[in-house]
């Protein structure tokens, strides 16, 4: 039967590239998170300004703007992660049964050939053992078992 360890080590090599890439998903809505907390906390710096100092307060509308858009994207961006990360997890489960099943099918092979050839060995043991027996009726005719 054929070998499947060379199949096998070529979808481990694609289940790695999944972790992989699942892993860098994970860390671009980390930092997209991260980016949003920080600006959560450059707009309650600018109110806080804009409370304490008038000629401030006048620019914060703008900025106030710029803030939302900014949070929108942000939000926005940590979406169309989150939709990649349940792609990429689907894609790295299929990946994982996909070598299991290599992995099973390789198995269910070696215990077969074993079978086999535990099989032979006791075929030999026994043609062994019967060539031994008449050899030894021939040397000596009248024993019988």
């Amino acid at each position: 039967m054929s070998n499947l360890r060379g199949l096998i080590r070529l979808h481990r090599w694609h289940l790695d590239e999944k972790q992989r890439a699942l892993a860098e998903l994970h860390t671009a809505e980390d930092r997209l998170r991260a980016d949003a907390a920080r600006l959560e906390e450059e707009i309650k710096a600018e109110q806080q300004t804009a409370r304490t100092d008038f000629e401030v307060s006048f620019g914060y509308a703008r900025f106030a703007r710029a803030a939302l858009a900014r949070r929108a994207r942000i939000a926005q961006s940590i979406a169309e992660v989150q939709t990649r990360i349940v792609a990429a997890t689907e894609a790295l489960a299929e990946a994982f049964q996909e070598v299991k099943r290599y992995e099973l099918a390789q198995e269910e092979r070696e215990r077969l050939d074993k079978e086999k050839l535990r099989h032979k060995e006791n075929e030999m043991l026994d043609e062994t053992a019967a060539i031994g027996f008449r050899r030894r009726q021939l040397e000596d005719p009248g024993a019988e078992g």
